[in-house]
């Protein structure tokens, strides 16, 4: 019989009346037939335990990734660029539509409304709150997000807090990205770095590229400089401008390849493209 279909201390194999049961540890290798049999084994267990954590860690943390959290505009249906202020945010459906679909509907319709769901925009900021708690009453992550910003702006670094937590446990990627600036700077809570870190990990795992940026930093302060180009390979591939700049000067010190470079600079630059258009550029030759 296979090792992993018996106790892993007793040695029982199941039966009709006993069932076994996976480690808690989360190192998927071993089983037991019950609580004091995982208590008694746990010693033994626990430096191989917590390898195999850190390898499936390691194996869902540095998996690549061809998508950012930010998705794609509702509309026109091109991935949003990483750089949030080339979006709108509406409080009535609490979508983020990206500047080139609201500069379209501004030339037909007057912008006075919401480009997506057609509401007409309403004037004042306590009016707009009202539209977002209806959506954070049925836990739209946007609107979370939103209120958690809006309570920054307001200096009450509690309430923030609260709603990006919120957002977070429901797996929002951005959020955890905020609670990962907040614990690890030690931004209006207590600093705790492995917290911080822990944040840092799910966004960028969710395709946070500026999370993963920040890991890729953590790790080269550290002198973990493999484990830091991976991070940054991973940011560019995804668009993000510092990441690739910092491949540049692994580059520079002839710590990555010329070949691993320039197909980096290729899915970056290919990521970049994905987000342009003819409406989007109007919009920001508009702007301007």
């Amino acid at each position: 019989m296979d090792v992993d279909e018996v106790c892993a201390n007793c040695g029982i194999a199941p039966v009709d009346d006993i069932k076994l049961k996976i480690c808690d540890g989360g190192c998927d290798l071993v089983k037991y037939c019950s609580d004091a049999c995982r208590e008694n084994h746990r010693k033994e267990h626990e430096e191989e335990c917590k390898k195999r954590r850190a390898e499936l860690r390691d194996k869902e943390l540095f998996e690549q990734t061809d998508k950012t959290c930010f998705g794609e505009c509702p509309l026109c249906f091109l991935p949003m660029p990483i750089d949030t202020g080339k979006a709108s945010f509406y409080t009535c459906c609490c979508k983020l539509v990206c500047t080139g679909c609201c500069y379209a509907d501004y030339l037909s319709n007057g912008g006075d409304r919401c480009p997506y769901c057609r509401e007409p925009a309403v004037d004042g900021e306590e009016e707009n709150d009202k539209r977002v708690m209806k959506r954070v009453k049925v836990n739209d992550p946007n609107a979370l997000k939103f209120m958690g910003g809006r309570h920054c702006s307001d200096g009450d670094y509690d309430k923030a807090f609260e709603y990006y937590k919120k957002a977070a446990e429901l797996g929002d990627s951005i959020a955890h990205h905020f609670l990962g600036v907040m614990y690890y700077e030690g931004k209006d809570v207590e600093e705790d770095k492995e917290k911080g870190i822990h944040h840092y990990e799910r966004a960028a795992i969710g395709g946070h590229p500026v999370a993963r940026h920040n890991l890729g930093c953590i790790e080269g302060k550290n002198d973990n400089f493999e484990r830091a180009m991976k991070h940054f390979i991973i940011a560019a591939n995804l668009g993000y401008e510092k990441s690739m700049k910092e491949l540049w000067t692994f580059y520079s010190d002839g710590d990555i390849t010329k070949e691993k470079l320039d197909a980096t600079l290729r899915a970056h630059q290919s990521a970049i493209d994905a987000t342009k258009s003819q409406q989007r550029d109007a919009a920001e030759a508009y702007c301007r």
